[in-house]
């Protein structure tokens, strides 16, 4: 897993100086664009790069329950910012990674949508991608809810996670379908959790790694 992420890091410095605002979403639920996200961001921030995570799924944040952002009466979330109750330091933290920083979710809305849609969202992003040398954004789905293709116009590219086994072609030819429709570049798709039992991999891989029985790794092209 380390080594697939650490090529997906290097394929995304090669994306060009350009490249600053990065999509990372998926065709719907429960295919690991969180986790990707952030462990991507982590690796960006490690590397020497001045990196943001942007936790734009107001509607249901993996991130915030995760990783316990609304136990802190404190920190105020997105939706702070784009409700015009906080203004942009008071909603960008910087964390215990050295040149990472995150700006979290913390409330629940039914329908963010007409947020998205201010002014106040995309002047953030065009902020963000001032500030810093990547802006990493972990999306709602494409397949689910029209956040993410709105959120998706405003992007220089998109990683399209894929949960191998599980998403079917017709689900990630609509996901690129729409990034497509909304001019969101497609950089790349990131297959995770796919199963690394093949007889090529055991010959080229097994004899360095020990193991040719791993079923959680993470894949991309």
């Amino acid at each position: 897993v380390e080594e697939a992420m650490n090529r997906l890091r290097g394929n995304v410095k090669f994306c060009g100086k350009n490249t600053k605002k990065i999509l990372i979403t998926s065709s719907v639920p429960n295919e690991g664009k969180s986790v990707i996200a952030v462990q991507l961001w982590k690796m960006m921030a490690e590397a020497g790069f001045k990196t943001v995570l942007l936790d734009v799924d107001l509607r249901k944040s993996v991130l915030k329950d995760r990783h316990s952002f609304s136990d802190d009466k404190d920190i105020k979330g997105l939706s702070y910012y784009l409700s015009g109750l906080s203004e942009y330091e008071d909603v960008v933290y910087e964390t215990n990674v050295e040149n990472g920083y995150i700006i979290p979710s913390i409330n629940t809305l039914e329908n963010p949508l007409s947020l998205f849609e201010d002014s106040r969202f995309s002047e953030l992003l065009d902020k963000l991608s001032k500030d810093y040398r990547y802006v990493l954004i972990d999306s709602p789905p494409l397949c689910s809810v029209s956040d993410g293709s709105l959120i998706a116009s405003m992007c220089d590219g998109a990683l399209l996670v894929v949960r191998g086994g599980r998403t079917s072609k017709d689900l990630v030819r609509q996901s690129m379908k729409q990034l497509d429709y909304v001019g969101c570049k497609l950089l790349g798709t990131v297959l995770n959790r796919a199963e690394t039992t093949t007889k090529a991999y055991t010959k080229y891989y097994g004899k360095y790694y020990g193991s040719s029985n791993n079923d959680n790794n993470t894949n991309n092209g």
